[in-house]
């Protein structure tokens, strides 16, 4: 055989070898992920998530502006997509809140952004998604019992405008009631 000939074949079977080395580790990886153990951890990993109530701090602040040195705060998170699934890419999540804020702040976040009273959208207009009806279940003893719900638009548009916000104040009973959204 000449020189040519065994430096062929030397790079034939080296490729071929690669090529069956690549295919069993995409297999390996197919494989795992469609495992269905580790689906089925992953999501009831995602449904543990989704029914804590969380009691710390919102970070980033600058997400819900204005809200001063509150004493108090629960919000949850929810997966708007399936974050165990094998597509690419980011899963949307939507967090919903009710903020106890301390009295001075309540009054100062109404009158810097025109807060104004909200009434639910009747039968013949469209629903206002979002709003302090649409509270998840285990947040909803954390609303007032009697609320005067008082919505800004120019609270929901202004800065930061990353993700989509819904804010409703009563500043009666000091509380926000807050949904973001990412997308």
């Amino acid at each position: 055989m000449t020189r040519r000939a065994v430096l062929v074949a030397v790079l034939g079977g080296s490729a071929a070898l690669l090529t069956l080395v690549a295919g069993c580790v995409g297999a390996a990886i197919l494989a795992v992920g469609d495992d269905p153990d580790e689906a089925g951890a992953c999501r009831e990993s995602v449904r543990v998530e989704e029914a804590k109530v969380r009691t710390d701090r919102w970070a980033p602040p600058e997400q819900l502006p204005d809200l001063g040195d509150y004493p108090e705060i629960h919000w949850q998170l929810r997966a708007s997509g399936d974050p165990c699934g094998r597509a690419p890419g980011p899963t949307d999540w939507a967090y919903q809140g009710v903020v106890r804020l301390r009295p001075e702040d309540a009054r100062t976040l109404a009158q810097r952004y025109g807060f104004e009273p909200y009434a639910p959208a009747g039968p013949d207009q469209a629903p206002h998604s979002g709003g302090p009806a649409d509270a998840w279940p285990a947040l909803a003893p954390f609303l007032p019992a009697a609320p005067r719900w008082l919505h800004s638009r120019s609270y929901d548009e202004g800065n930061p405008s990353t993700r989509w916000r819904a804010a409703f104040l009563d500043v009666e009973h000091r509380t926000l009631f807050f949904t973001l959204n990412d997308h």
